[in-house]
């Protein structure tokens, strides 16, 4: 027997003096699009409609655009976030008349503010920004044609770009799923970086734009490339202890891809663990031998530092989780695609929230102590004692 779901009442709804900070910053927001109401008679503004979105991921009560509009009618809502009451066609046209692209500099703006995480020493040998790419599906509504994927489907694609050291992601273009993910990061690559990919973007020109552009690569490359040794490196006992088998300067690729990657580049080999497809055990993805392959530019890097940062790449994977489970963007609150750019926008702005308060990265158990808190259900001292003990692992 289905239960019709209460309304939402104000005492639900706790912990929102954590959003001036944002708040701040997208006060200077307020006054776009409002060139297009010649009758001056704009209710919901733009950093409103962000804060509204930033409720949405901090409150697992609120799970539609529909639940959304409710809190929107409450007046400590409006009270304390300074927003009007918000009509569903209202908060569907926010979507679509408040454009995405400028919550890039409030993104930029408060990431400055983040300090690195605890981590590996090794990694400040790096004097690049550690920049994990990889791109992860959102399921799309069936009437949203411009996200035609396969076998009739629909689905969407964030191109996620995260910082590996503070633990956030920084930018994350939105694309149908068809989308080539090696070529939309080619069209968003930026200077001072070290791209850290998986194999599925181990394009020849792809990498020679991310040098062309002043950044460099640490890219897993399949394990059958083809390349020609220029010189055998000896690796060093700390190498051979974190699993470095080869280390070697190549021209990668034959011949005829020598035009799209036209320096050497250093191949590091590294054991793990091989999986071999068996159709008794049930695993699925690709078959992996003894060892994986990883191709850089930075050619004066220890090997096993190199290593190192492969084997962070799993941060991402990680947060792919907390986007998906714990932010609520398995729902999308919008079919338009500038509309999923700015739910997109809140949620990289909910994770530096996170990281900004705590001091760490947005983890499960985090979240879920942020969560309990803005429910009512945990007190502050508890959310400090929760935080104190991040800190102290750190």
């Amino acid at each position: 027997m289905s239960h019709k779901r209460e309304n939402i009442k104000e005492g639900d709804l706790e912990g929102f003096k954590y959003f001036k900070k944002v708040g701040a910053l997208l006060e200077r927001l307020h006054g776009t699009a409002c060139e297009r109401d010649r009758a001056h008679n704009r209710q919901l503004h733009m950093d409103q409609y962000m804060v509204l979105l930033l409720l949405y991921m901090f409150n697992p009560i609120c799970v539609s655009l529909r639940a959304l509009q409710q809190a929107s009618t409450l007046k400590k809502v409006q009270k304390v976030l300074q927003v009007p009451r918000a009509s569903l066609g209202s908060l569907s046209e926010a979507a679509r008349v408040f454009d995405a692209d400028l919550l890039k500099g409030v993104v930029e703006e408060l990431a400055a503010e983040l300090r690195p995480l605890p981590h590996d020493p090794r990694l400040d040998d790096v004097q690049k920004i550690l920049t994990l790419v990889d791109g992860t599906v959102l399921a799309a509504l069936p009437k949203m044609v411009w996200a035609l994927w396969q076998d009739k489907h629909n689905a969407l694609k964030a191109h996620v770009q995260f910082e590996l050291l503070k633990g956030v992601p920084v930018w994350a273009p939105i694309t149908d799923a068809n989308a080539d993910e090696r070529e939309v990061l080619a069209a968003n690559l930026q200077a001072g970086r070290v791209y850290v990919t998986d194999r599925g973007y181990a394009k020849y020109g792809l990498l020679q734009g991310i040098v062309d552009i002043g950044s460099s690569f640490v890219c897993r490359i399949r394990d059958n490339a083809v390349f020609q040794v220029v010189q055998e490196r000896e690796l060093s006992q700390e190498a051979l202890d974190a699993g470095v088998v080869r280390d070697a300067v190549v021209w990668l690729g034959d011949k005829a891809k020598r035009g799209d990657l036209r320096q050497p580049v250093r191949i590091i080999e590294i054991a793990c663990t091989p999986h071999i497809k068996s159709h008794k055990n049930g695993r699925g993805g690709p078959q992996q031998g003894e060892t994986i392959l990883i191709a850089t530019d930075l050619l004066d890097l220890p090997a096993e530092v190199a290593a190192l940062i492969y084997q962070c790449r799993w941060g991402i994977e990680i947060f792919f989780r907390v986007f998906k489970h714990l932010l609520g963007c398995r729902h999308l609150l919008s079919q338009c695609e500038n509309g999923i750019r700015l739910q997109m926008y809140a949620a990289i702005l909910a994770c530096m929230l996170i990281a900004l308060y705590t001091g760490g990265k947005p983890t499960v158990r985090t979240y879920e102590m942020l969560n309990w808190y803005f429910l009512g259900w945990a007190d502050e001292e508890e959310l400090q004692s929760h935080i104190a003990r991040l800190q102290k692992q750190g």
